[in-house]
């Protein structure tokens, strides 16, 4: 097993100039050598980052790479602005933006050709998980996309398994659950490619935090979290990074 932990905040439509230099001095003094912490800031901050004892992502990028697409973000200016990863298919990407399958698995083929790594979310609504209808919604998520980038192109992504009903809602999935659909994507994936599924990084995404954290990365096919709410606090986020470097 050749998977490293990471740990990537999602500091979605939050945070200032000063919050970022807050983190640049809180994250100068430390040193992870088993997990990779990742800050996925509002693109305006993205340029304002140097020297950063964490990596840079971006929260969304457009599948053009030019044009007459007011308010959008090429993945060659990600790529400018120092963004080695970027978010695609974020629940709330899905249900505000509309943003279908066959967007997001566009979008993932343009970041790999760049070099980004996209952050590949999935994940269901509470209705779809009550209806018995989970495992086939994330087997069209993740098939649209393999159907675009190949099962060679997965090996380029983290994926992030987020339900829906846990996010922004406190509502944490029991260690049990996540594990559960962790293990149904890289049995998935193993279909097309052993190696590649043994070898994919798949983190959880929903409401993670401190308190949560130890458990959650207990659990064999969790790779470590995409972080929401708790990532814009310091002092919280270090905390599951270190939660992530004892597991790792």
């Amino acid at each position: 097993m050749d998977r490293k932990m990471i740990v990537a905040g999602n500091w979605k439509l939050n945070g200032d100039r000063f919050l970022v230099q807050d983190f640049l001095t809180g994250f100068a003094d430390t040193s992870f050598t088993k997990v990779s912490p990742i800050l996925c800031l509002p693109s305006v901050y993205l340029a304002t980052v140097q020297d950063a004892n964490f990596a840079l992502g971006a929260q969304n990028v457009s599948e053009h790479t030019s044009g007459a697409f007011t308010g959008e973000s090429s993945v060659a200016m990600l790529k400018d602005v120092n963004a080695e990863y970027v978010i695609i298919g974020h629940s709330e990407r899905r249900e505000l933006y509309k943003e279908s399958n066959q967007v997001i698995a566009k979008k993932l083929s343009a970041a790999i050709d760049a070099g980004l790594t996209p952050i590949f979310c999935v994940g269901e609504s509470l209705e779809t998980r009550e209806s018995g209808a989970m495992f086939d919604f994330l087997t069209d998520q993740l098939l649209s996309a393999i159907t675009e980038i190949g099962i060679a192109g997965i090996d380029k992504c983290i994926i992030a398994y987020e339900p829906i009903w846990a996010i922004g809602t406190g509502l944490t999935a029991t260690p049990a659950q996540a594990q559960e659909v962790h293990s149904f994507i890289r049995e998935f994936l193993a279909e097309y490619d052993t190696d590649i599924a043994t070898n994919t990084t798949i983190l959880y995404g929903g409401s993670v935090n401190a308190a949560s954290a130890p458990e959650l990365f207990a659990q064999q096919d969790i790779d470590g979290g995409l972080v929401g709410g708790a990532s814009l606090k310091l002092k919280e986020f270090l905390e599951i990074c270190q939660a992530a470097e004892q597991r790792g």
